[in-house]
């Protein structure tokens, strides 16, 4: 038995065509507004730079959301895991697989 494939209309094609190069459109403007930028965030630290705890995609989400940069933590990548150490560390935040941004965060110890 064989299958029928379906037949798009060109219409359908492309709408589909649109909707995504709307969806490249808005990443690649996201990309732009935060590529190369250096962010910062103070954490509380041991003598030896040691975080108490540790920064995560979740913290470095709320950063860029507070930057008016809409971000979910599923595109940005720590392929170490959470940051545990203070440091400069340069990470991708992938909003669309041709539009990666490239950040510097600064980790630096919480002084009260």
């Amino acid at each position: 038995m064989e299958r029928k494939r379906k037949q798009h209309s060109d219409e359908e094609i492309m709408v589909r065509f649109l909707g995504q190069e709307a969806i490249l459109k808005e990443a690649q403007e996201k990309q732009l507004k935060i590529d190369g930028q250096i962010f910062k965030i103070e954490q509380k630290a041991g003598m030896d730079g040691r975080l108490f705890g540790s920064v995560t995609t979740i913290d470095i989400a709320r950063i860029l959301n507070e930057q008016k940069v809409p971000t979910e933590r599923s595109h940005i990548r720590l392929p170490n895991g959470p940051l545990k150490t203070t440091g400069e560390y340069l990470i991708e935040v992938v909003y669309h697989h041709e539009a990666v941004a490239k950040i510097t965060l600064q980790i630096t110890a919480l002084i009260e």
